[in-house]
C-alpha cells in the first residue's frame, strides 16, 4: 500500500456509476417489480452500501476507511431497456474513496444482472466508471 500518513484528513467525496443493459420487458418487469428474485433497486442499493463498506476486502491494497456515508441510486429506464446507477461515498480521509464509489456502483450492477438474469440471459454490465472525486479542506 501506498504511504498517505503525511497526508491531512480531509472530507472526500467521489461518485461513480455503472449501467446494466438489457431488453426493455425486461426493464419493464424489473421497474413494475415483478422479478422472481425481488425489487431491482431496493436490492442493488442495499448490496452497494454493503460492498462499500467492504472494499479493502475486495480491493487488494486499498486503504481501509472509515466511510461517512454512501449513497446508491438507481433508476430504471423500461423503454430503453436500462438500470442506471450512481454511488456517492463520502469520508473523512488521508486518500481519497473512488474505490468506494466505484465497488458501490459495480456490485450495485452485478445484483442487478444476478435478479434479471432469469429472464433476460442476454443482461449485461456496461460503463462502470467514476464520474467525480473531489476533496475539502482539512478536518480540524
Amino acid at each position: 500500500m501506498v504511504d498517505v500518513g503525511g497526508k491531512p484528513v480531509v472530507r472526500r467525496t467521489a461518485v461513480a456509476g455503472a449501467t446494466v443493459r438489457m431488453t426493455p420487458a425486461a426493464a419493464a418487469t424489473a421497474a413494475a417489480g415483478e422479478l422472481p428474485k425481488g425489487d431491482v433497486a431496493a436490492v442493488a442499493a442495499v448490496a452497494g452500501t454493503l460492498a462499500a463498506k467492504r472494499t479493502p476486502e475486495l480491493i487488494a491494497l486499498c486503504h481501509p476507511l472509515q466511510v461517512d456515508a454512501v449513497d446508491v441510486k438507481v433508476d430504471i429506464e423500461a423503454g430503453a431497456g436500462l438500470v442506471r446507477i450512481v454511488a456517492r461515498a463520502t469520508a473523512q480521509a488521508r486518500t481519497g474513496v473512488e474505490m468506494e464509489a466505484l465497488t458501490a456502483a459495480a456490485i450495485a450492477a452485478l445484483n442487478v444482472y444476478d435478479l434479471v438474469k432469469g429472464i433476460d440471459p442476454a443482461v449485461f454490465i456496461e460503463d462502470v466508471r467514476l464520474f467525480e472525486k473531489s476533496k475539502g479542506d482539512a478536518s480540524a
